[in-house]
């Protein structure tokens, strides 16, 4: 994606700042920032059912949900265990980014969804250009990871 391509973000920032689960994310950005972000950012858009990442699988991306449901599960030896329900206004992959560590479990939509992800290529990239916006994301997701971490329910779902 070239830097020069405006992208609307409008409805993500909405639900980042309108979000009220347990463990969203804050937003912690100005409206500058986000337009800073927003050429690092790439929109995908999953289908009812669709899997985002599975259990193991040794990427780093960070992910913004912007609409829709996801489902964090694992598989036990003897059936597929849901941890939690990630919705907008949150993030996933949280813990691989930060750990540099396989995800611990398996992100599918339960409902069409569309989310914004940022590699951790790309967010190097941004943290070397903008380093305040680079603290403000992983402040955001350092929050997200901690609320999961206090919950012993949703603990396990940091992926």
């Amino acid at each position: 994606m070239s830097a020069s391509t405006p992208q609307d973000l409008s409805a993500l920032i909405q639900a980042m700042t309108s979000s009220v689960a347990p463990d969203n994310a804050q937003n912690l950005l100005t409206a500058s920032q986000w337009e800073m972000l927003a050429p690092y950012l790439v929109p995908v858009n999953l289908s009812g059912s669709e899997v985002l990442f599975a259990e193991g699988t040794l990427d780093r991306n960070l992910y913004m949900v912007e609409s829709g449901s996801l489902s964090v599960h694992y598989q036990d030896s003897k059936e597929r265990i849901r941890l939690a329900l990630v919705g907008p206004g949150s993030l996933v992959g949280e813990g691989a980014f930060f750990a540099h560590r396989p995800r611990r479990a398996t992100v599918q939509a339960a409902a069409p969804s569309r989310l914004w992800c940022l590699t951790a290529m790309r967010y190097s990239e941004l943290a070397n250009r903008q380093p305040a916006l680079g603290l403000a994301l992983v402040t955001m997701a350092g929050q997200v990871l901690a609320r999961r971490s206090a919950d012993s329910r949703r603990r396990v779902a940091s992926t």
